[in-house]
């Protein structure tokens, strides 16, 4: 099984068949994909100027959605670094269970479904990055009454956004502000 670099590469790669390279970079959002696999296609495809239909789309634009999807990835793992160092001086200092603010962490591992969008088709517009860093910032601050992305002022935790994340806590409303007064109107 391929990891994210070495698939990565094949996106890369002129000498690659065009479907390979689209192949792969679906591939990477089995490895890391902040939306969920369909919402951060949906985005990449829409951000990059393909559709998420187009078996051709122009390399250019692959490598285009790669970069973004590799910045997210970037500022993830950056994350992922700095919570395990607190976590090292938290158990130094005697506190060996995590606290319930760091369970959003742990049920989010690998950044898959950290902003999870339960339609594909509505997800924030800005860079992924851009997003992750605004959510990151978020959790590193006293709890707020709006959401972090969207601005909007009504949030509900939802504990049952979808089959792969039945366990997983998620924030229901985390939209761009287009979508923020449907999206957060929505009963839970």
């Amino acid at each position: 099984m391929a990891g994210f670099r070495s698939l990565a590469r094949q996106v890369r790669d002129p000498r690659c068949d065009l479907a390979l390279r689209r192949y792969s970079l679906r591939k990477c959002l089995e490895r890391f994909a902040p939306y969920g696999h369909r919402a951060t296609w949906d985005h990449l495809c829409s951000r990059a100027g393909f559709g998420p239909e187009d078996r051709s789309p122009d390399p250019a634009r692959l490598v285009a959605a790669l970069d973004e999807l590799e910045e997210a990835r970037a500022v993830w793992l950056a994350y992922e670094v700095e919570f395990a160092e607190r976590r090292k001086k938290e158990k130094h200092d005697g506190l060996r269970r995590p606290g319930s603010v760091d369970d959003w962490h742990r049920l989010t591992w690998g950044g898959f479904g950290v902003a999870w969008c339960d339609d594909p088709t509505v997800h924030p517009r800005e860079p992924l990055a851009e997003v992750l860093r605004r959510l990151i910032a978020a959790l590193e601050r006293e709890p707020g009454a709006e959401c972090p992305v969207c601005g909007g002022e009504r949030l509900v935790w939802k504990h049952d956004l979808g089959p792969r994340t039945l366990d997983r806590p998620g924030l229901h409303g985390l939209r761009d502000p287009g979508t923020a007064s449907r999206a957060h109107a929505r009963s839970p």
